[in-house]
C-alpha cells in the first residue's frame, strides 16, 4: 500500500462536479490490484501497480491466462468460483489466496461481471487465513433484537452507528438523512473522541453532487482506505473490448474523485466508508464512517456493515410507514368530523364557519379563512380581510391546480411580508373553477436555527476569479437563523387535503342535485296544485250551486208548490250537500295519506278482503254480484291504509259493473321474488287505455259523473298508499270488457 505526502487545499481545474468522470476514473485505489478477463479467460487489462503486488509489470500478464498471472495453484483455487451463474454485476467474495508459499501476504479476491469484462479485484490482507463470515449471523441477530427495542428512527440509527463502529474500529460513525432539498441532517453519531462531533449538524446538498448520489444508490457501499493514496492506472487505459473507458461503478477498488479526497483531508479524516440507506427505492441517507488515520476494512467486515445498513433501512421503512399511517388516520378522523359538520345546514359558508376549530386541527394551522363570492369568514390568526382578498386575487391569477401550498409564501408573493407572523405558510384550496371560492389555511412563521458543518454559503473565490473548483476547507459549526418560513406541509396533509376537496365538491354536487330535485318537485307540485285548485273549485262549485239554486226555488215557490215538488227540491239539496261533504272528506283523507306514519304488522289479506266486501253490502243490494277471492298471501303492511286501498279498488269494481248481470269481481294474489302482487279484476265497462296515465291522478275521471258518481280521489289514494309502502300500482283494460288493477307490496318494507 502506498501513500504520498498530504496535499493542502489545492484547486482543481474542473468546470463542475457534475462533469467529473466518477464512474470511469481509469484507475483504482492501490491497496489491491485488478485483472480483467475476456470471455476466453485471457487477461486483457491490468492495473499498473502489479509490480508492487506480483513483482511483474502489466505487459507481462496481458494476453496470458489467469494462471500465467497469479500462478497455477492460486488460479486453480479461484476457477470453481468464477462460473457464470456465480458471478454477477455486484462484487462477491470468491476466495482468499496466497500467491506463493513463501509469500505471507494473502489477497481477498472479489469478482463481478460488468462492462463486458470479468473483473477480478485482489485486496491485500494482513491476516493469514481466509475471510470468516461466521461472525455475521450472531451480529445480525443481536442487531435485530436491539432495533426491536427501539421506538424511534433516531434510536435505531444510534444503535446502528455503535454496532458499525465496533465492527470497523473507525473513530466516528454518523447516520444522516437527506431532507427534501438534499441537505444531510446528522441523526445519530458514535464517536471515540478522536474526531469532532457533528451530531445534529447539517451538510449542504452541494457536498454530494447529483451523479454521486446516483452512484450511492447503485453501489451501496464504498471504502477509501487512505485519502493520500496515489491512484493505480489501468493498462490499457480503456476497455479493450469496447474501446471506451471502463465503467467501474461496482468495483470495490474504484478510485474516487480527487475533489472528494481533498474534502476528506480538509475534514481531518484519512479513511472513510459509507453505507447507503435505501428506503422505498430512494437514497434516504448514509451511514458515514471516518477515521483520522488510514485504515483498511476487509470485505467480510464490509459485508457485515452492508447487512446492518440494509436491516436499518428496512426498519426505517417500517417505522416511517407506521408513523405515516398513524398520521393519516388522525388527519382522516378529523376530516370525517369536518365533513359531518358540513352536512348539517343548507348554508355552505355558515357550515364551514361552524367547523373552523376542526379545520385548524386538520391542517395543523394557526388560522383559516373561507371565501365565497363577496363573503369572507376568518378564524384564528390570519391576515386581515383586505389582505385575504388581495391574496385570493393573486391566487386566482397565478395558481391553476387543485391545491396550492408553500412554507415560504413571501418568496412567491411579496406582500406576504406584511403578515409573516401569521401566514408564512399557505395551503389554498379552490372550491370552484368559475368563482373565487377558496378555503385557506395559514401557518405562522417558524423562526429556527440550523447548525451547519461549515458555512454552506461561503465563497471559495471572488466572483471575478477564474472558474475553478475546490472543496470547502472549514467544517466548524456555522449557525444560520431561518426567517420567513413556516413548518413544512406534510405529504399526508397534502393528499388528505386533495381528498377533502373531492369530498367538498361531492357535497356541493349533492346539494346542487338536491336543489335541482327540489326545484323539479316544486314545479311538479305547482302543476298539481293548479290542477287541484281547478278541480276543487269546479267539483265543489257544482253541488254548492245546486244547493243555492234549489234553495232559491223553494223560497220562490213557498206555499204554492205541491208537497212532492218541495220534497224533490229538498232531496236534491241533501244530495248536493252529501256530495260536497264526501268531496271534503276524501280530500282530507288524501292529505293524511302523505303525512301519517306507517305502522306495519303482519296482515291477513283474506280477512281484509272479507271485511271490505261486508262494507259494500249496501251498494250491492238488489244486484247479482259474484265474488271470486283466491287464497291470498299474507303481507307486512299498515292494515288501516291497505284496507282503505282495497276498499277503494273493490268499490270501483262494484261501481263500474253496475250495468252487468251478473257482475264478476276477482281478487287474486301471489308471491313474485321480492314482492307480493295483488290483482283486482272486474267485467265492468273498463276504460280507454289512451288515458291510463290520468287514472291515478287527483280528480281525474274517465267517465261522466252522470253515469258513475264519485269524487275522483279514490284511485289517487290507492297510488299514494301503495307507494308509501314502496310498491307499484298499475291498471289495464280493453274498453267495454272490464279492467284489472294490480298493486305490489315489497316483502321487506323500505325504511321510513
Amino acid at each position: 500500500m502506498t501513500s504520498s505526502t498530504p496535499q493542502v487545499n489545492p484547486t482543481f481545474d474542473l468546470s463542475s462536479c457534475e462533469q467529473e468522470p466518477i464512474r470511469t476514473p481509469g484507475s483504482i485505489q492501490p491497496h489491491g490490484f485488478v485483472l480483467a478477463l475476456d470471455a476466453t479467460g485471457r487477461v486483457v487489462q491490468a492495473s499498473d501497480n502489479l509490480v508492487q503486488h506480483l513483482g511483474k509489470p502489466p505487459a507481462a500478464v496481458l494476453g496470458g491466462t489467469l494462471a500465467d498471472a497469479i500462478g497455477a495453484p492460486a488460479a486453480a483455487a479461484l476457477q470453481p468460483e468464477l462460473q457464470d451463474e456465480r458471478v454477477r454485476e455486484r462484487p462477491s467474495f470468491a476466495a482468499t489466496i496466497r500467491l506463493s508459499e513463501k509469500d505471507h501476504c494473502c489477497f481477498d479476491v472479489l469478482a463481478h461481471r460488468y462492462d463486458t469484462l470479468l473483473m477480478l479485484e485482489f485486496e491485500a490482507m494482513t491476516r493469514a487465513g481466509a475471510a470468516d463470515f461466521r461472525h455475521l449471523y450472531p451480529l445480525v441477530g443481536d442487531f435485530l433484537q436491539q432495533l426491536n427495542d427501539s421506538d424511534t428512527i433516531e434510536q435505531m440509527s444510534r444503535t446502528a452507528a455503535d454496532e458499525i463502529r465496533t465492527v470497523t474500529g473507525f473513530g466516528r460513525v454518523l447516520v444522516y438523512k437527506f431532507d427534501e432539498e438534499g441537505h444531510g441532517h446528522v441523526l445519530a453519531e458514535s464517536n471515540d473522541g478522536s474526531l469532532p462531533s457533528y451530531l445534529g449538524q447539517r451538510f449542504p446538498a452541494s457536498d454530494i453532487p447529483k451523479q454521486a448520489r446516483e452512484l450511492y444508490a447503485a453501489n451501496r457501499i464504498r471504502l477509501i482506505s487512505d485519502a493520500n493514496y496515489t491512484p493505480a492506472r489501468l493498462v490499457p487505459p480503456v476497455n479493450p473490448l469496447t474501446g471506451a473507458p471502463n465503467d467501474l461503478s461496482f468495483a470495490a477498488l474504484r478510485s474516487v474523485s480527487p475533489i472528494h479526497l481533498q474534502y476528506m483531508r480538509n475534514m481531518g479524516t484519512l479513511a472513510s466508508m459509507s453505507v447507503s440507506l435505501m428506503v422505498k427505492g430512494r437514497l434516504w441517507g448514509l451511514i458515514s464512517c471516518h477515521n483520522a488515520a488510514a485504515c483498511h476494512i476487509p470485505f467480510d467486515k464490509r459485508t457485515a456493515c452492508e447487512q446492518l445498513g440494509q436491516i436499518l433501512a428496512l426498519r426505517i421503512t417500517s417505522r416511517e410507514d407506521a408513523d405515516e399511517l398513524q398520521f393519516r388516520l388522525e388527519v382522516r378522523r378529523v376530516m370525517v368530523s369536518v365533513l359531518a359538520g358540513l352536512t348539517q345546514g343548507a348554508d355552505f359558508i355558515e357550515n364551514m364557519g361552524s367547523v373552523f376549530p376542526e379545520l385548524l386541527q386538520f391542517a395543523r394551522a394557526g388560522g383559516a379563512a373561507v371565501a365565497v363570492d363577496d363573503r369572507i369568514l376568518r378564524y384564528g390568526d390570519t391576515p386581515d380581510e383586505s389582505q385575504v382578498r388581495a391574496l385570493i386575487g393573486w391566487l386566482d391569477q397565478h395558481t391553476h391546480g387543485d391545491l396550492y401550498h408553500t412554507d415560504r409564501l413571501v418568496e412567491h408573493y411579496l406582500p406576504a411580508g406584511a403578515f409573516l407572523h401569521c401566514a408564512s405558510g399557505l395551503l389554498a384550496m379552490p372550491i370552484s373553477r368559475i368563482h373565487k371560492h377558496y378555503l385557506l389555511w395559514f401557518r405562522p412563521e417558524f423562526v429556527h436555527t440550523v447548525d451547519w458543518a461549515g458555512n454552506p454559503h461561503a465563497k471559495e473565490a471572488p466572483p471575478d476569479a477564474p472558474r475553478q473548483l475546490s472543496p470547502r476547507t472549514s467544517f466548524a459549526t456555522w449557525r444560520e437563523t431561518i426567517h420567513g418560513r413556516s413548518a413544512p406541509w406534510h405529504p399526508g396533509e397534502i393528499e388528505m387535503a386533495l381528498e377533502f376537496r373531492t369530498a367538498l365538491l361531492g357535497i356541493a354536487l349533492e346539494r346542487a342535485e338536491q336543489m335541482a330535485e327540489l326545484a323539479e318537485e316544486l314545479g311538479r307540485a305547482n302543476k298539481e296544485l293548479e290542477a287541484f285548485s281547478y278541480s276543487v273549485s269546479h267539483d265543489l262549485r257544482a253541488p254548492l250551486r245546486h244547493i243555492v239554486g234549489f234553495s232559491d226555488l223553494l223560497l220562490e215557490a213557498a206555499g204554492n208548490d205541491t208537497l212532492d215538488k218541495r220534497q224533490r227540491f229538498l232531496k236534491n239539496i241533501k244530495e248536493s250537500a252529501r256530495l260536497a261533504g264526501k268531496l271534503v272528506d276524501d280530500l282530507l283523507s288524501f292529505s293524511q295519506m302523505g303525512r301519517a306514519s306507517l305502522r306495519p304488522v303482519r296482515v291477513n289479506m283474506n280477512e281484509l278482503v272479507r271485511s271490505c266486501v261486508d262494507k259494500l253490502t249496501l251498494d250491492t243490494q238488489g244486484r247479482h254480484v259474484q265474488w271470486h277471492v283466491g287464497d291470498l298471501p299474507e303481507i307486512v303492511a299498515d292494515p288501516t291504509f291497505i284496507q282503505l286501498a282495497l276498499y277503494n279498488l273493490l268499490s270501483n269494481a262494484v261501481k263500474f259493473t253496475s250495468q252487468r248481470d251478473p257482475a264478476i269481481i276477482r281478487v287474486d294474489g301471489r308471491r313474485d321474488g321480492t314482492e307480493t302482487v295483488f290483482d283486482v279484476s272486474d267485467n265492468g265497462v273498463g276504460f280507454n287505455m289512451d288515458y291510463v296515465h290520468k287514472l291515478f291522478g287527483v280528480f281525474q275521471r274517465l267517465h261522466r259523473m252522470e253515469d258513475f258518481q264519485g269524487t275522483g280521489i279514490g284511485l289517487a289514494n290507492v297510488r299514494r298508499i301503495v307507494e308509501r309502502h314502496g310498491g307499484r300500482v298499475s291498471a289495464t283494460s280493453s274498453g267495454g270488457h272490464g279492467a284489472t288493477f294490480t298493486f305490489t307490496i315489497p316483502n321487506t318494507l323500505p325504511s321510513a
